[in-house]
C-alpha cells in the first residue's frame, strides 16, 4: 500500500508506474529473495542477468584481458572452429557481449576478443546492483 496515495495517483497519471503498489509483490513472485542485501546504510536488490544462450555464458566465465579464438577455443575444449565463430563469437559480438579488438579487420591473424563494459559487468557478480540509502 503506497504511503502517499496522492502522489502516486500523479505518477501514475503519468504513466510512470503501472500499477499502485504491485512492485515488491512482483519482485517477490519473480526472484527469490536473496536478491535482497541489507548494510547498514544501504538496501540493495541484485536481478541477475542472464547471458542470452548457455554458450556466451561459458565464452565469458574464460573470457580474460583480450584473447586469441584458439586460446579461448582451448579454455573451453572445444575443437570445431566454424562452431565456434556462429554460437560463441558472432552470439557474443551480437549480444553486445565480447568484442574484437581489430573491428575494421575481422580476419586478421592479430584478431582478439575481449569483453564489453555489458559483459565485464555481466562476468563481475552476473547481476545488476540496484541501491537505495536508508532515511
Amino acid at each position: 500500500m503506497p504511503r502517499n496515495r496522492e502522489l502516486m495517483r500523479v505518477f501514475r497519471d503519468l504513466e510512470l508506474v503501472e500499477h499502485l503498489g504491485s512492485g515488491m509483490h512482483r519482485i517477490l513472485s519473480a526472484y527469490d529473495s536473496n536478491i535482497f542485501h541489507i548494510s547498514e546504510h544501504f538496501f540493495e536488490m541484485r536481478f541477475p542477468i542472464e547471458a542470452g544462450t548457455p554458450e556466451v555464458t561459458r565464452l565469458v566465465k574464460v573470457l580474460t584481458g583480450e584473447m586469441t579464438r584458439s586460446a579461448i577455443m582451448a579454455l573451453l575444449a572445444l575443437k570445431d572452429e566454424k562452431h565456434f565463430r556462429s554460437a560463441f563469437l558472432q552470439a557474443g559480438i551480437t549480444q553486445g557481449i565480447i568484442e574484437m579488438t581489430l573491428p575494421d579487420k575481422p580476419n586478421s591473424r592479430l584478431q582478439k576478443y575481449r569483453l564489453t563494459e555489458d559483459g565485464r559487468k555481466l562476468k563481475l557478480n552476473n547481476a545488476t546492483l540496484i541501491t537505495f540509502e536508508k532515511r
